[in-house]
């Protein structure tokens, strides 16, 4: 999981590196465009595509505020991504797992439950495990190991979420950050100027407007990854209730 951090964060670096490297050829290309005519500036135009658009806007919104976005954007993925592969490897069969457990449990005993449960991955295995290995000490030790054990694997499932959530609340208001100071910068150029003429307004309102639409973009794409990570969670963690109401009429059969 630590190689797919760092793969994801060179990645944006060198990403964000290419943008800044391509600033001024951009700038350059953008006064010989202005030199052309009308009729010759729209087919250029009409040729960019999705990453040559994406990356122009991307420099016109300034790539200061913007690159702090796309790192939100590259660090909430980066634990977007860890999580769901960790929650997914994490699902258990849990009917086929406590099939396999009661049967164990009728043939060779508490042991070769217990093998069962080692053999098998999963929140709900080692909740079984756990239950398992008290099973001397009583069935109020069982349900004790098997609640205490059972919080513990909730904090593993939701481990570096609220990450995720702290990302989504700071895009957007990164996003207008951008747009409070390119306000500020559009009023300042107005006053230096002594006029109110709307080429000084377009560039600040421009650059105010690039950066809350890029802070809410990278908001809503995280926002859709955290919702799909919660309910997962959610999923597995009613499988481990359930499985450990299971567990405990397992073994009180087996005590009777």
């Amino acid at each position: 999981m630590k190689r797919l951090f760092s793969i994801l964060a060179i990645s944006g670096m060198m990403a964000f590196g290419t943008v800044n490297a391509t600033t001024n050829a951009n700038t350059t290309a953008a006064t010989t465009v202005a030199s052309m005519t009308q009729d010759d500036a729209a087919p250029a135009a009409e040729e960019l595509g999705f990453h040559q658009e994406l990356k122009k806007r991307f420099i016109e919104g300034g790539p200061g505020f913007m690159g702090i976005v796309l790192l939100c954007l590259i660090l909430g993925l980066a634990i977007a991504i860890e999580r769901i592969i960790y929650l997914n490897l994490s699902t258990t069969n849990t009917k086929k797992l406590t099939s396999d457990v009661e049967e164990a449990l009728a043939s060779g005993g508490v042991d070769a439950a217990k093998e069962v449960c080692r053999n098998t991955k999963g929140p709900v295995a080692s909740i079984y495990y756990q239950g398992l290995d008290r099973t001397d000490e009583g069935l109020d030790a069982v349900e004790k190991a098997v609640v205490a054990y059972g919080g513990v694997q909730m904090g593993q499932l939701e481990k570096n979420v609220s990450w995720i959530s702290l990302f989504i609340a700071l895009a957007p208001m990164l996003g207008f950050m951008g747009t409070v100071i390119g306000m500020i910068q559009a009023f300042d150029k107005i006053e230096a100027a002594g006029d109110m003429q709307p080429s000084l307004v377009a560039g600040g309102i421009k650059v105010a407007l690039l950066t809350t639409v890029f802070g809410l973009v990278v908001a809503i794409i995280l926002q859709i990854f955290y919702n799909y990570i919660i309910a997962k969670i959610d999923s597995i963690v009613n499988d481990m209730e359930d499985a450990s109401i299971t567990l405990m009429d397992l073994l009180i059969r087996q005590k009777k």
